[in-house]
């Protein structure tokens, strides 16, 4: 089975548990500060995806990381990935978990590539396209490219539309040579 199904089982067993517990939202939290800690501490995903590390060592690492920073349920389930060997795929099961809460609150998360900062009046208009086209509540996340030259690329989900310069230029240079 790969790791996203796997990790998807799990995600979707925790935000059972999560709802019957009544702490939905504090897990969301956890898992958002499991899944920031891993990006940005590299070793820690390494030593949990390291076969050279004993499990009881992985176990011993979370707990000392996040058993007081963290909701009982959310612990349970590293406690269970690490009794099931399957330390390595913690990072899948937070995105997931993340994703699942996302579509079980009605939001959907969109991302726009600028050459400059957005003004209020452009994130606005961002979010109410996105808004419209998804029905969702929106979360857009801005980021600021310089090598756009110009335009925008607004990514939602798997989709994505490109109405950036550099896009046109390197389709006017395809047709140019084809």
């Amino acid at each position: 089975m790969s790791v996203g199904a796997v990790a998807t089982r799990y995600a979707q067993s925790l935000i059972d548990l999560a709802q019957e517990k009544g702490v939905v939202e504090t897990v969301y939290k956890d898992m958002q500060l499991f899944r920031n800690t891993a990006v940005e501490n590299r070793g820690l995903m390494l030593a949990l995806s390291s076969p050279v590390v004993r499990h009881e060592k992985k176990l011993g690492i979370l707990k000392g990381l996040f058993q007081d920073k963290v909701d009982p349920v959310s612990f349970a389930i590293f406690r269970i990935i690490t009794q099931k060997n399957r330390e390595s795929i913690l990072d899948a099961i937070a995105d997931e978990y993340i994703k699942i809460y996302n579509d079980y609150k009605g939001i959907q998360k969109a991302t726009v590539v600028t050459t400059t900062p957005l003004t209020a009046e452009l994130r606005q208009q961002f979010s109410k396209i996105v808004a419209e086209a998804t029905g969702k509540t929106v979360e857009l996340e801005e980021k600021v490219d310089s090598k756009l030259i110009g335009g925008f690329v607004l990514r939602v989900g798997d989709r994505q539309v490109d109405a950036s310069l550099r896009s046109r230029l390197n389709n006017l240079k395809l047709q140019l040579i084809g």
